[in-house]
């Protein structure tokens, strides 16, 4: 299974070389080339221990690449994990713009099914802007491409991030589906 995961910051970077470890392949897209420059050289920009290890290890097996590109990216996976910023708006709640920009990008991308699974912190009702956000790209593209959205928010400390996402007190999934359903289970 081909999985993507948008976002290079604590839980993309975290996520990434530990889904791996099941066999999948795992790519990260970024607007910030020369972060991706500097992973692909194996420069890690967080500290995380056993992270630079995973990383190497992974990335010399062929299971961990890293790219720029959405197209890319999401060209074959099955499964997006969007881990992207979700900073404070000036009162207080979460912007939204990255996770939202992310999915514009995957309904001007996309050309067969993908669960878009949100791990970044977000509020009750975001996947219904997600799933809104992706139709309305592919409305635009006048294609009719079949799509799931999840939730599946982090719960990671740092300094015992690797350990937490291996073996986690909790799991929590919001999904509507049978084959979302299936996914997750094969991913996560």
């Amino acid at each position: 299974m081909k999985i993507a995961i948008v976002g290079s910051g604590y839980v993309g970077l975290v996520t990434e070389p530990v889904l791996p470890k099941s066999e999948l392949m795992s790519f990260v897209s970024t607007l910030i080339k020369k972060k991706i420059d500097n992973l692909k050289n194996g420069i890690i920009p967080i500290f995380e221990p056993g992270l630079d290890d995973m990383v190497h290890r992974n990335m010399k097996k062929g299971r961990l690449s890293f790219t720029t590109s959405i197209t890319e990216a999401i060209a074959d996976a099955e499964v997006l994990f969007i881990a992207v910023g979700t900073p404070p708006d000036e009162d207080g709640s979460a912007d939204l713009k990255y996770v939202l920009s992310v999915a514009r990008d995957c309904g001007r991308n996309m050309n067969d099914y993908l669960l878009i699974v949100t791990k970044s912190t977000v509020p009750v009702g975001t996947a219904t802007k997600v799933r809104d956000a992706v139709q309305d790209e592919l409305n635009k593209r006048k294609v009719s491409i079949e799509f799931d959205v999840a939730s599946n928010p982090e719960f990671l400390k740092e300094g015992a991030a690797i350990d937490d996402f291996l073996k986690p007190d909790r799991i929590v999934i919001g999904l509507n589906s049978l084959r979302a359903e299936e996914l997750m289970k094969e991913s996560i």
